[in-house]
């Protein structure tokens, strides 16, 4: 009996000690918590006010490359004070409510094993059990109220950090105004309409149309399809032979002739960052019009980029109660038509929460030549003909994503790919392009991304190819079928992938710069930790790797070995996403300065023409043109 007692008296004492320590743990993570609150709201953990101030000296002496260096430390320094402090509420957050849950157990012990004690009486029993069950009921109650409370604090911490670091991130920025339709010719006039005639423009795009045809029957008209039956009925047996061959070919074809002669998508023809243009002007300045063709004001702000095929330019624009779909004739800016996207089934009555350097309608539109495809923040996805007729539309459920959902869009053969990773339901998944049905969706245990799908030929597959926190993954195109997957990427993913020479790279700031070998077994070629980017995506040429900094730093590393070849520095920060054409590089930096460069071994430049705007968007090329939308105005630059 003895033995026993003290048994329960030893256990007694090891619950009582617990419920010390994880109390007195949850109370010292409540007061960091609470601290940690009261700070923020004193002393601002991202305020940019000294940051303007080096700004504004460095406008004044643009040469001190020492001021130049500090205040990209002290961004660096802000950037990690934010994410350092994200993490501290949320772990602050969990490691409260583990010590809770251990408290409440651990005491729940002590009192059971205290009831068991030998030597009471029955009136002292009644007494501890009136006891027991106020000190249950306050332990309860001041346990759910500390939890309570410090979670609260904990959510307007992170929300409140949020908010300061959208407001410092927006602090050069003004807010746009109100935009119309009116389209501003810039002079001279005639000279547009002699320089690029439209009917100049027809037979080439008739030509490739042509071109493509002939290597891909699918896409064939009537009369052509009549002419391949009529040599079937003579030479039965060699077209059957010949035709699977075809199929197989034009399967494995990506990006086609056809994608290549417009730029139907972000980054271009399978949003690698290429256009295959040639005779781009590299000289203009939109302050006096030199070359500037045309202007016109986008009616709804947005940050998407245009995109064209034939005489057409796509662009969308959204608020928080609108959403709309335009589409210009690119040789004189002239606004067709415009489509409202409204009156979707299953749509929200209230469009979410984004931050005003994401807003609505991030995503660039996309096209296969025959409709275009429109997604905004809130889920909503639109397909169009080119007269502005829907087709179809649908509402994929609003993603949760604090900033907004900016992943663009991309189609494949009758596939329309849309890479939807957010908090609740990660998945990338292919959407018919005649009706919007889905032809296939694959779930994904990745993070929230901002990153946008590339489509790359690898060998002889067709790849679909997406970057979000913790992995690159391929996919099969048609199939959705996971290919592979590399866990090699962290934090909050904005810039895409490019593909070049059967190599993946993908880079993410505060990660590092991953150059994979794809198949079966994926594996790093090699790492670097130097130069890294948040917002653009890299891109290609031949053996030149072009990696842009959003703070400024341009570099060129040798894509086979990862050394560096050259490095640049320019005094204006980049989003948008640079595009190899005609063997040169065009990079928009955020004051609307086209940086013009070399694709080389050696950094070259050619000319930094500027647009007289500010710009966060990527342009797009088409017919020795490049159309460029900045803040307020769509722009098309012309010789």
């Amino acid at each position: 009996m003895k033995n026993k007692f003290k048994l329960r008296k030893t256990n007694q004492f090891l619950w009582r000690n617990i419920a010390i320590v994880a109390g007195t743990f949850s109370f010292i993570i409540c007061m960091l918590v609470l601290v940690n609150y009261i700070q923020i709201n004193r002393i601002d953990p991202v305020n940019t006010e000294l940051i303007n101030s080096l700004v504004q000296r460095l406008e004044e002496n643009p040469n001190d490359n020492q001021l130049r260096e500090q205040i990209r430390e002290m961004d660096l320094l802000v950037r990690k004070a934010y994410f350092t402090n994200q993490w501290q509420v949320k772990a602050g957050g969990y490691l409260l409510l583990l010590g809770v849950i251990v408290t409440a157990i651990a005491l729940q012990m002590f009192y059971a094993g205290k009831q068991k004690l030998p030597e009471v009486t029955e009136s002292e029993q009644e007494n501890i059990v009136l006891f027991k069950e106020k000190a249950r009921k306050w332990i309860g109650v001041g346990g759910f109220g500390l939890v309570a409370i410090t979670l609260l604090i904990a959510f307007l911490t992170h929300k409140e950090l949020g908010n300061q670091f959208t407001q410092a991130a927006l602090v050069a920025q003004s807010t746009p105004e109100e935009t119309n339709d009116n389209v501003e010719v810039i002079e001279p006039a005639k000279e547009v309409v002699q320089v690029e005639p439209v009917k100049k423009e027809e037979p080439v795009i008739e030509q490739i149309a042509e071109e493509e045809q002939k290597k891909e029957p699918k896409n064939q008209e009537p009369v052509v399809a009549e002419k391949k039956q009529e040599v079937a009925e003579k030479k039965e047996p060699e077209v059957k032979k010949e035709t699977p061959v075809k199929k197989v070919a034009a399967n494995t074809s990506y990006p086609t002739k056809e994608m290549k002669a417009n730029f139907p998508a972000f980054r271009g023809a399978a949003g690698q960052g290429v256009s295959y243009q040639k005779n781009i002007p590299t000289d203009w300045d939109g302050a006096s019009g030199k070359n500037v063709l045309w202007k016109v004001q986008v009616p709804i702000h947005a940050y998407n980029s245009p995109v064209i095929w034939g005489d057409k330019l796509f662009l969308s624009g959204a608020n928080a109660t609108q959403r709309e779909v335009y589409c210009y004739d690119r040789n004189n800016g002239k606004l067709l038509w415009t489509a409202k996207v409204e009156g979707i089934a299953g749509s929200p009555a209230k469009s979410p929460e984004v931050t005003p350097d994401t807003g609505h309608a991030a995503s660039t539109v996309t096209t296969d030549g025959k409709s275009v495809f429109a997604i905004f923040a809130n889920g909503d996805i639109i397909a169009l003909d080119f007269n502005g007729k829907q087709k179809w539309a649908k509402n994929l459920g609003v993603p949760d994503n604090h900033y907004g959902h900016s992943s663009s869009l991309l189609v494949y053969q009758d596939k329309l790919i849309v890479q939807y990773d957010h908090k609740k339901d990660a998945k990338v998944l292919a959407l018919s392009t005649a009706n919007g049905d889905e032809l296939w969706s694959t779930k994904r245990k990745v993070r929230v991304s901002w990153s946008s799908p590339v489509i790359a030929q690898i060998g002889e597959n067709t790849e679909l190819i997406l970057a979000a926190d913790p992995c690159v993954a391929s996919y099969d195109v048609n199939t959705g079928k996971e290919l592979w997957k590399l866990d090699c990427i962290t934090g909050e993913v904005g810039p895409s992938v490019t593909v070049g020479n059967g190599i993946v790279y993908a880079l993410n700031e505060y990660a590092s710069l991953v150059a994979i070998k794809p198949g079966a077994n994926p594996e790093v070629l090699w790492e670097a930790y130097d130069y890294l980017s948040d917002v653009p995506s890299p891109v290609i040429s031949g053996d030149n790797l072009i990696i842009v900094t959003s703070y400024g730093a341009v570099v060129c590393y040798d894509a086979k070995s990862g050394e560096i070849r050259w490095e640049q520095e320019f005094g204006n920060g980049f989003y948008a996403s640079p595009i190899v054409a005609n063997g040169n590089v065009y990079l928009l930096d955020r004051d609307g300065v086209m940086h013009i460069f070399m694709a080389d071994k050696e950094y070259k430049e050619i000319a930094a023409p500027a647009l007289g705007e500010k710009s966060d968007m990527t342009p797009a090329f088409a017919d020795g043109r490049v159309y460029i939308r900045g803040e307020k105005h769509l722009y098309c630059i012309g010789k």
